[in-house]
Formats: structure tokens, sequence, C-alpha cells
């Protein structure tokens, strides 16, 4: 009688089963409630169609002095972008709390900086609350194209080996993108140590890797290391230079607190072949080919001198079409690749693939106009890119005196700028390229040439897989072959890395740069032995 009385085992079973629901409950409307820890980026960088339907441009909170960020989503047309991991907004968090403890001059800074000033070596052991470990980024390489790669994979770099990115803009780069760090800047001081030495070869002699891997082959024994390295991976970089893709060269790099960079390249790629960065790559993007086009959203906001430039033209010219086609023409060797064989490979592309009309085979036949045509018009605005202003005129006079075989659309073509020749020394040319770039990546379809780096950045930024014109080139030794198709379509938006490390120092041996490979590494359409980065299509 005075027994107490235990539940059955099925009840036991069944009260804890309610607790844990109760309990998961709980936590799910917490999560509900709660904000999303990367609200701000998400809002700030990476704002999807959702957003836009939900919240107008001109409603969400508009940043003065970048207000490309709130309104640049209610440009880009496509239904859907893609959507940055949970683990890359996490690490874009920690990086900006990261450059905001150690930016120009913060205490870590200046008392990092004080190691160059003495020419003291690395201290044995760095740690974050006394110094900071930075990554230079000498951006005055090349043209606009291949500055936005370099400085691209120069961020990812730092951001792989936790270290803080300052670059050096000159005067012919300045304000033509917005701060992309909160509360910070990522500009080098006008005053920093070396800075007019950055660009000799006397400082590359000096402090580059390169040159200490061929004084030192075995530099285990420089302990501490120095407080500064050079490194030159730029298209003309020696064999020794391209010791910085082996991992064991990494762990020494990491003791290095101030590297300097110079490259006009897109070497992402290769990081993903290299054992100490490839899991960390995995997490961060489990899609490889959205990889520039994340870091692209995130550094590279127009500033509101760009942006103006790119919204007037846009609003007054392509806004009202059905259709907006991105031509990207660079023409490297008029010799090789003359202008009309360029059109006519356009013109060959561009209607194979039905991106623009079949027309009428005389101007005689035209002269009815519209007489076949259909029951419905459709708009196409063509956006011509080119130094040239010979193209944009022979494609509008031809598509203005042949009508369309069925009569239902009609094209116009725009161009924004045609500089004639590059000019990558001049801040007004290179604020139009930028222009021009972003123009091209808001179209809804896109059509480049091979080798441009003008032109991977559009796709990248705009979410587009672009079909390549395969004209005869000098750059790649077949400019007497005549291309058997027209174009061909990319396999993913990536860039390429056209100039990856071919010489194996420890075998002593050239590697075959056109080897195959395999996802997410691939060789790229344009170049036979660069390497981009694609997702495996047969798991």
């Amino acid at each position: 009688m005075g027994r107490s009385r235990e539940l059955p085992t099925s009840c036991k079973f069944t009260a804890m089963t309610v607790i844990a629901i109760c309990i998961m409950s709980f936590l799910l409307l917490a999560s509900i409630t709660s904000p999303n820890p990367f609200s701000d980026l998400t809002q700030k960088f990476f704002p999807s169609q959702n957003d836009k339907n939900s919240s107008p441009a001109q409603e969400l909170p508009q940043d003065q002095s970048c207000i490309s960020r709130s309104q640049k989503i209610s440009y880009h047309k496509k239904s859907s972008s893609p959507v940055p991991s949970p683990y890359f907004l996490s690490k874009l968090q920690d990086y900006e709390r990261r450059h905001k403890n150690c930016e120009p001059f913060s205490e870590p800074f200046n008392r990092t900086l004080q190691l160059l000033v003495t020419g003291k070596n690395s201290p044995s052991n760095i740690t974050e609350s006394d110094y900071c470990r930075y990554l230079v980024y000498n951006v005055n390489l090349n043209g606009l194209g291949n500055r936005i790669l370099g400085l691209s994979s120069a961020f990812l770099y730092a951001l792989l080996t936790n270290r803080v990115l300052l670059v050096d803009f000159g005067p012919d780069m300045a304000d033509l993108f917005c701060e992309p760090f909160q509360k910070s800047t990522w500009v080098l001081p006008a005053d920093f140590p070396f800075r007019d030495e950055f660009y000799s070869s006397q400082f590359r002699e000096a402090h580059s890797f390169g040159s200490l891997l061929m004084k030192n082959a075995n530099f285990a024994h420089l302990a501490p290391p120095p407080s500064l390295l050079h490194l030159f991976l730029s298209f003309e970089y020696s064999n020794y230079d391209k010791l910085f893709y082996r991992d064991e060269n990494q762990e020494f790099l990491q003791g290095v607190p101030w590297l300097t960079l110079r490259s006009d390249q897109y070497f992402i790629p290769y990081l993903f072949l290299m054992p100490c960065f490839k899991p960390e790559l995995e997490r961060l993007f489990p899609d490889k080919e959205t990889v520039f086009h994340h870091l692209g959203r995130y550094l590279f906001s127009p500033s509101n001198q760009a942006w103006g430039l790119i919204t007037r033209f846009y609003d007054a010219y392509l806004a009202r079409a059905d259709e907006r086609i991105g031509l990207q023409i660079r023409v490297f060797n008029p010799t090789a690749t003359p202008i009309p064989l360029f059109t006519k490979q356009i013109l060959q592309c561009t209607q194979k693939e039905s991106l623009l009309p079949q027309l009428q085979e005389s101007t005689a036949s035209s002269s009815a106009g519209g007489s076949n045509k259909t029951t419905s018009t459709s708009m196409k605005a063509v956006l011509i890119g080119s130094l040239y202003r010979e193209f944009y005129e022979e494609m509008k006079f031809m598509f203005w005196t042949r009508a369309s075989v069925d009569g239902g659309q009609v094209v116009g073509f725009h161009q924004a700028s045609h500089e004639g020749s590059q000019h990558s020394e001049s801040h007004s040319h290179n604020m139009k390229a930028w222009a021009d770039m972003y123009l091209l990546s808001l179209c809804d379809a896109l059509v480049t040439s091979p080798w441009s780096t003008f032109g991977y950045v559009a796709q990248g930024i705009g979410v587009m897989k672009p079909w390549i014109l395969n004209v005869p080139n000098d750059r790649d030794g077949d400019q007497k072959r005549q291309p058997e198709t027209a174009c061909t379509q990319a396999v993913s938006m990536e860039p390429c890395f056209h100039f990856p490390p071919s010489y194996d120092m420890r075998a002593k041996v050239i590697v075959d740069r056109e080897a195959g490979l395999h996802p997410p590494v691939v060789h790229c359409e344009d170049v036979r032995w660069g390497l981009k980065l694609a997702n495996d299509r047969e798991n």
C-alpha cells in the first residue's frame, strides 16, 4: 500500500519524448525569432531575389557612402543567385573583426610595423594579441581585369592564412570601389615603408621569396624568419617564385609578419590543388563554380562615381529591353584577328546560339521592313564592350539595313566607351572600364573573347557561363588555325588561371601543362594549359 509507483517503461519513453519535443520546439522558436547571425553580411553583400521582392531597393537601408550596395540587387535580373555557405559568411565575420583590430594605425599595426622600421626579424612566436600578420597587395599591374582577379586571389589567400589584407591603390585606381570592410579601410597608408620601392627589380631581388629560395635551397635553418618577404606571382614569375605553391613552403611563410604580393593572375584554382588549403576551401565553397562570384560581390561594390556611370547608361539604353546581350570583344593582335574576321565569328556565334536573329540575305529584300512581321515583337539590347568603335558601327549598320528573317525581333546596339587602346595608368580609363565590366554583368547572356580577364570579371559577377569566341590569336601559337566552330560555351563561370606553375624543382622536370585533370580543377576552354574551377557533373 505504501509503495511508490513507477511509470511503466512505455510511459517513461513518452514523457521523455514530450520533454524532448518541448525543448526542440523552444529551440526552433528561438531560431526563428532571433536575428540571423549573418544578417548584416547577407543584406549588405549577398541580398537574394527574395530580399528584392519583399523589400524594394529604395526601401533598404542605404549607405550614402556606397549607394550601389543597396541598389544593385534591383539591377541584376537573374531569377536566383548563388547563396554563400554559412561557413564562408562566418569566416568573413571573423575576418572583419581581425581587420578592424589590425587596421592601419591601430596598436597591433604600429607594433608590427616596427619590425619593418627597425629591420628586426620576426619574433619567434607571433600572437594576435601583440602582433598581426599582413598581406600587402600591389594592385598596379596590367589591366583592370587582371587587377581585380589578382586582388580577389590575394584576399582569399589572406582569409586562408589569417592575414589582414592591405591594398596599395595608385591614383589610377582611386575611388573605383567602395570600402568592403565595415568601419575600416583596406587602403595601405601612403607613408608605408618600401611603398615607393614595390615596383622595382631591386626590391624583388632583395626581398622576394623566390630569391630567398634560390640563395638558400634549404631555408629551414632560417629561424626566426625575416619580417618581410615579397611574393612575385605575375605571369613572368621565375621557377623559384613558383615554389610558393608547395605546402612545405606555406608553413615557413606563416611565420613572416609582412608579405607583399604582386600578381596579375587568378591563382585560386591552384590553391584547390594544395593539400594544406583544399579542405578549408571545400568548406568555404561547396559550389566550386561560385568562388569568384562570392568574392567579387563582397569586395567590389562600385563607388558612387562608378555607380552613377553604370545606372545612367543602363536606365537610358538597356532597362526597357526584353533581353540584354553582352558582347565583350578584345583584340590582342589586329593582324592575327582582323576586325572583319572577328565580326564574322561574332555573328555566326550569336545567330547559332539564338542570341541574335537571322538576317535576310540582302538589303533589297529588307525594304518591305515589317512585311514578314510576326504577331509579337521583342526588343533586344546588345551592349558592346570593346576598345574599338568599329564593331559597334558595323553591327549596328548590318541590323539596320537588313531585316530579321521572322521580323519579330528588334535589335538595338549600344556602346558606353571606346578608348581605342588600353591606358591602365589613367584613372578615367579605369573608371570607364569598370563601368563597362559591370554593365556587361547585368546582361542576360554574354559572349566573350578568349584570354580576356575583362570578360572573366563580367561573367563571374553576373553569374553567366559565356560563349567564348573561337578566334585565331597570337597568344597560343594557333593564329593560322581557322576555328571549326564560332564559339564554345564555358563549362563554368569561373575565371581562368592563365599561367599555373609548370616547373617541378624537386624532380627537375617540366610538368606537362596540358595533362588531364579532374574537377574541381579543369583546363580552360580558351587557354589550353590554363586552370579553372568547375563542379563534378558525374557525381
